[in-house]
Order: structure tokens, then sequence, then C-alpha cells
């Protein structure tokens, strides 16, 4: 992994390294049966789970819903793993490991992801800005880690991070990740987020949640004066 919090590093450069072209359907791991449902309640398939590692994991390979990218987007090829800027907020560490499902779950190497997310007044950077913004180039156990803070809410819809997944220079996956409940009111109740008046239910009037929370919805657990979590994504 390479991390650089002051000058970018070009993700295209980074990605002639991976070598395998495939289609990228996005997959997650989620507690539970080697089988779960998608959004239509449909069955999906599944290999073996994983081992689960601990604080905050999610350890099956399963089939998960995509999701698009937002209106928020932005291709900046900044690679780096702290992708605060300075912004307020309680820190949040997010582990990733990427796999391959097709092959067993095998780890992926060299695959670029990228995650994006507001900040806690529920505001994404634009323009020339970039925090809450970043890529990281997965090591040979297919890991990459992101040091931010934990999102706040807008628009009526549940506080989400969203990532997007390149194994090679063709092919990519997006998605996004949601919270539990009781931990967005715990972490709303701190400030900065105090600031603002939280909903009651900030995930539950948001009908992605209620479509893809069950399989999308990471399992933080304490970590210093912040949360982590442990993600693992595959793709076909």
């Amino acid at each position: 992994m390479t991390e650089n919090g002051s000058s970018p590093t070009g993700r295209r450069a980074l990605l002639l390294a991976a070598g395998s072209v495939g289609v990228a359907a996005l997959t997650a791991a989620c507690s539970g049966p080697a089988r779960t449902r998608g959004a239509a309640g449909q069955p999906s398939a599944s290999s073996s789970p994983l081992s689960a590692s601990p604080g905050g994991s999610t350890p099956a390979c399963v089939l998960a819903v995509k999701a698009g990218a937002g209106p928020y987007y932005l291709d900046l090829d900044r690679v780096r793993s702290d992708i605060t800027e300075g912004r307020k907020g309680v820190p949040f560490r997010l582990d990733l490991t990427v796999v391959r499902v097709s092959a067993g779950c095998r780890p992926v190497a060299d695959a670029a992801v990228d995650v994006w997310h507001a900040d806690h007044s529920g505001a994404y950077s634009t323009g020339g800005s970039a925090f809450l913004r970043g890529t990281q180039v997965t090591d040979g156990a297919g890991r990459s880690t992101f040091r931010t803070i934990v999102p706040g809410w807008y628009a009526g819809l549940a506080p989400h991070i969203h990532f997007k997944v390149r194994p090679d220079r063709r092919t990519e996956t997006t998605s996004q990740f949601f919270f539990p409940e009781p931990l967005l009111l715990q972490v709303y109740a701190r400030p900065p987020y105090a600031g603002r008046r939280a909903p009651k239910h900030p995930n539950a009037r948001d009908d992605r949640y209620r479509a893809s929370g069950a399989a999308m919805t990471l399992a933080p657990v304490p970590d210093g004066d912040g949360y982590r979590a442990a993600y693992t994504v595959g793709i076909a």
C-alpha cells in the first residue's frame, strides 16, 4: 500500500500492475450463512465463509447489493490512507480486504479502492478540495486501510461511506457501507455532530438502506476515542 498525505500519486499508473481482466461484480462480506439474499429477496450463491478477524469484521464471502456512485464522486488519483485532512469528527478506521469470489475468495492484490463520504455536517468536498476522499492499492493479501471519521447525515439518506473497487484498468465495482443506527445516535450526540439535531431514525428513512442494509452494514467496535471496522469485499 502507498500512503501520501500531501502530493497525489497517479492511480492509473499504479493500475498498470493489475494483470487480470474480469467482470467485477461487487460482493460483500457479512456474517451469517454462506447464502444470503439480495435486494429483491433472491438467494445469492457464495463460497465458503472466510475466517473472522477480531474487531468488527464481517467474515463470510457472499454476494451483496451494488449501488451507484452518487453525484459526489471525484477521480482525484490521490493515493493515501489518512483521508481526514483535518476534518473534525469521531475517528473511524476502515480495514478492507478485496477477494475474488470466483477463485475461492483468493485475495486480490494491486486493486485500487476509492473511498469518499460526507463530513460531520453532511457536506462533501468539491472542486479543488479533497477532504474525506482517497485511494489505496491493496497489498499482496488484498488489504487496504482508511483512517477517516464517522460521516454525518444529509438529504434524508442513511449515513454512508461510498467505495469503488478497480481490480484493473477496465473494470470497477461501486457500492456503499452503512452504520448501525444505535452507534450513529451515540456518535451524533457528541461534538461536532451535536451542533445539528440528528434524526431519530437516521437509517430507517432511506429505502436504499431498507433494501441492502442487512448486507452492507458495518460492525464497528470501539478503538481509542473512535471506532474501527473490517469488511471483506468480493469481486467476481
